[in-house]
């Protein structure tokens, strides 16, 4: 198309032509706005009589893990590499076996999930057969019955994709939730896209998980790495360990830390009352389990683990050394 321009007033009539011809077109299409808002979401309301809570008992609370109730949200964290996985899994046979591995006590019986974004069938089968030889028969039996664990690592799911018209992950993860008593998620990043220092992403990401555990009554944890200043300096056990925002720790109602021995505790502790140290060689085969906020039970103390064969957390008893009892140092004990 050729195109005139008046030398003295700039004016094209075919360039106007062409404008003119362009608006017209683009009023023939609908509007994106429409398309990239956010759904409507439904308030689901519950409403409570006063009268009925001050008139007859409450119902006694179903705890799945110590201080963690059907329908809460809680997390574990840990720096890599010191066994969250396998804590996750330990925990996931506790209950699908009824089986006390970890030192817990009992824990009442049921269905759990565990969905792994991190590792695939291959590690999870070498860590799942070094865990069934510590079973029987009947053990493997009930876990196998009662235990799943999935391999997500050759989707991308995505909780916060709020936009996809058929309900994204966040339905296929409740209708998993509903299934079981427990579900774990390993890890959290393996599950969203969003910014872990975002405060209004992260609330949004734990509104998702309080929202499915309460609508499903399945307790939901999640797997998390620790601030790596905090680990390095030996502070992994404090509630404000978890990475990222505040808030994956302010807005969960649970949270546990698995954390490796320090050099100075090597120096302390036996595995024999007034015995020889662990020392700065046996130490890395040690890890501490305990938790750094509940808001539903009794405090838990806190739990002493040596790795086994295959990386598999086995509870023990530590005490105070020869030199530390000779001081006068208190006992530790798993």
């Amino acid at each position: 198309m050729t195109i005139t321009v008046d030398p003295k007033t700039g004016y094209s009539p075919e360039l106007k032509a062409r404008v003119e011809a362009e608006i017209a077109r683009a009023r023939t299409f609908e509007p994106l706005a429409a398309a990239a808002s956010q759904p409507a979401r439904k308030l689901r309301r519950k409403d409570v009589s006063p009268m009925r809570c001050y008139t007859t008992q409450p119902p006694a609370r179903d705890y799945v893990l110590p201080g963690l109730p059907l329908g809460k949200v809680g997390s574990i964290v840990s720096p890599g590499g010191l066994g969250k996985s396998m804590i996750a899994l330990l925990m996931s046979h506790c209950i699908a076996g009824g089986l006390d591995l970890l030192g817990l006590g009992n824990l009442t019986k049921g269905k759990v999930a565990y969905l792994s974004g991190e590792d695939g069938e291959d590690i999870m089968h070498e860590r799942l057969h070094s865990i069934g030889a510590r079973l029987n028969v009947v053990d493997r039996e009930e876990c196998d019955k009662n235990f799943s664990p999935i391999d997500l690592t050759e989707s991308d799911p995505d909780l916060m994709d709020v936009l996809n018209p058929e309900g994204g992950f966040v339905q296929e993860l409740e209708q998993i939730a509903g299934e079981n008593r427990l579900l774990f998620l390993d890890t959290l990043r393996s599950f969203h896209r969003a910014k872990e220092n975002d405060d209004e992403k992260m609330a949004e990401l734990v509104g998702h998980f309080r929202a499915i555990a309460a609508r499903t009554k399945c307790a939901i944890v999640f797997l998390h790495h620790s601030n790596k200043a905090l680990a390095v300096s030996g502070q992994g056990d404090l509630q404000q360990a978890a990475r990222g925002s505040s808030v994956l720790t302010d807005n969960v109602r649970w949270q546990g830390y698995l954390v490796g021995m320090t050099t100075e505790e090597s120096k302390k502790l036996s595995l024999s009352a007034g015995g020889q140290p662990i020392g700065e060689d046996g130490r890395t085969y040690y890890v501490r389990f305990g938790l750094s906020k509940i808001n539903y039970g009794a405090p838990l103390d806190e739990i002493w683990y040596r790795r086994g064969m295959g990386g598999v957390l086995e509870p023990v008893k530590l005490c105070a050394t020869v030199s530390d009892t000779k001081k006068g140092g208190r006992r530790e004990q798993a």
